[in-house]
C-alpha cells in the first residue's frame, strides 16, 4: 500500500484500519508536542495509551503510556547449522518443546529459582549499567534529583526474572526458512520489572499534568516535559529497562539453543542473528531536527538495518531489511496486529479451530491459547504487502515448534 496522508499530522500505511483506531491515532497526533506527524504502521490497532503499531515523534516531551508497559519488548532470531529434516529425524518434537519449557520459565509471574552462570554475568552488567545511568541523571540534577532505590525498588526479584518468557503473545519457536534451515526465534520484553517501571512513570506523568492543570483529551496521554527531573528519571530507567529486555532475550535464546542442542546431540552454532525492540524510545534525527521517537509496536527500519516481523501463532514470520522510509521515521510494522480483542476472540473461536490452525506444529494443546488463534490477527501477508516501501523481505519463516505461557 502507498502511504495515505490522513491529515498533515497523520500518515497511514494500514490498508485495514477501523475507525476507533484511526480516532485514537488522530487524538495522539493532535498533542502539541507531537511533530511533525504520527506514522501508523500496517499492523495498527487500538491500544492503551496510544495506538499499537504507531511511531510517535515528540519534541520537548514524552508520553510514558505511549511507550507502553512492556518496555523494550521485541524479538530475537538465530540461524543454526541444522535443517528441518535433521531436527525431525533426531526425535519427537514434543521432547524438544518440553526441553525448552524445562529451561525457560513461561507464563505471567513465573521466574527462575536460581540464575545460571551466564545470567549472573548479565545481571552484573545490568546493575553496572543502571548505576551508570543514575550517575548521569544525578550529575544533571545534583541535589534536586529525588533519591532512586534502583530496580530493587520496583521489583525485588528482577534478577530472577532474567531469562523468562511471560504470556500473551510472547513465544519461543523453532522455525524454518525458505531454504529449510532451522532457526530459533522468540518474542518477549522487560517482564515484571519493566512493567513496574512503566507504571511508576505513567503515574508520575498523570500527577504532573493534574498538578499543572494540563487538560488532556485522554488521560493516557499524560506526559513528562523535557528539562525536568521527572523526565530525566524516566529516560534513565527506560534505557535500563530496554537493556534488560535485550539481555532477557539473549538469555532465553541461550537456553533455547541449549535445548535444541540436547535434542540434536551436538551444540548449536550461531550463524545469522537479529535482536530488535518494538516498544521503545530513543533520540533520533529526522527532517533536520533532534526528536524523541517512540515506537509502540513498530521496529526501527533504517536503510540496511535488519529486523524481525512475527506473524501470529501458526502463521509465517519474516526477517526483513529496512528501506529507511523518511515519512515513516525509518520504521516498519512489528507483527500481524490484532483484529479481535482477547475477550472477543475467546467468544468467537473454538479449541477445534485452534487445533486446525496449528496442524503440523508441535505446541501445548490447550484452550488457554484460543485468544491467540491466527484468525484473531490481521493477515500477516497483507501487512507485509502494505509494508513494501518500508522493508524488504530477507527470510520467510514457517514454525515447527511453538512454546507459549498461560
Amino acid at each position: 500500500m502507498t502511504v495515505q496522508r490522513i491529515t498533515d499530522e497523520l500518515y497511514n500505511w494500514a490498508s485495514v484500519l477501523d475507525e476507533a483506531t484511526l480516532e485514537q491515532a488522530r487524538t495522539t497526533a493532535g498533542m502539541p508536542f507531537v511533530s511533525p506527524h504520527l506514522a501508523l504502521m500496517p499492523d495498527a490497532h487500538l491500544g492503551k495509551g496510544a495506538t499499537v503499531g504507531s511511531v510517535i515523534p515528540t519534541d520537548g516531551a514524552i508520553i510514558p503510556a505511549a511507550v507502553g508497559v512492556d518496555i523494550g519488548c521485541g524479538m530475537i532470531a538465530v540461524r543454526t547449522q541444522w535443517t528441518q529434516e535433521q531436527v525431525r529425524e533426531a526425535g519427537a518434537l514434543v521432547g524438544l518443546r518440553t526441553g525448552i519449557e524445562d529451561r525457560v520459565p513461561v507464563s505471567a509471574g513465573k521466574h527462575n529459582r536460581r540464575l545460571t552462570a551466564t545470567a549472573t554475568r548479565r545481571v552484573e552488567l545490568l546493575e553496572a549499567r543502571y548505576h551508570q545511568l543514575l550517575e548521569e541523571y544525578h550529575a544533571t540534577w545534583v541535589s534536586s534529583a529525588p533519591v532512586i532505590p534502583g530496580p530493587d525498588g520496583h521489583a525485588e526479584n528482577w534478577r530472577l526474572q532474567l531469562g523468562t518468557l511471560g504470556s500473551g503473545n510472547h513465544f519461543i519457536e523453532i522455525t524454518v526458512d525458505e531454504e529449510n534451515r532451522v532457526w530459533a526465534f522468540l518474542h518477549s520484553g522487560s517482564r515484571g520489572v519493566g512493567n513496574r517501571i512503566a507504571q511508576h512513570h505513567i503515574k508520575v506523568a498523570t500527577q504532573r499534568c493534574r498538578r499543572e492543570g494540563i487538560e488532556l483529551p485522554d488521560r493516557d496521554l499524560a506526559h513528562l516535559a523535557e528539562g525536568t527531573a521527572e523526565f530525566d528519571h524516566y529516560i534513565a530507567e527506560l534505557l535500563w529497562a530496554q537493556d534488560f529486555a535485550r539481555e532477557n532475550r539473549e538469555e532465553m535464546m541461550d537456553r533455547t539453543l541449549d535445548a535444541l542442542g540436547e535434542h540434536m546431540g551436538a551444540p548449536a552454532e550461531r550463524f545469522e542473528e537479529v535482536n530488535c525492540h518494538h516498544n521503545f524510545t530513543q533520540r533520533e534525527q529526522h527532517f533536520g531536527k533532534e526528536l524523541w521517537i517512540s515506537r509502540k509496536g513498530a521496529i526501527s527500519a533504517r536503510k540496511g538495518e535488519m529486523g524481525l516481523i512475527p506473524g501470529s501463532m501458526g502463521t509465517a514470520s519474516y526477517v526483513v531489511r529496512g528501506l529507511g522510509n523518511p515519512m515513516a521515521f525509518h520504521s516498519s510494522p512489528h507483527g500481524a496486529g490484532r483484529s479481535y480483542s482477547r475477550s472477543r476472540a475467546r467468544r468467537t473461536f473454538t479449541l477445534e479451530q485452534l487445533r486446525e490452525a496449528m496442524k503440523g506444529i508441535e505446541y501445548r494443546d490447550t484452550d488457554v491459547f484460543i485468544d491467540e488463534i491466527p484468525a484473531a490477527y490481521k493477515d500477516i501477508d497483507q501487512v507485509m504487502a502494505d509494508a513494501a516501501d518500508l522493508v524488504e523481505v530477507v527470510h520467510r519463516f514457517a514454525q515447527i515448534v511453538n512454546v507459549k505461557g498461560d
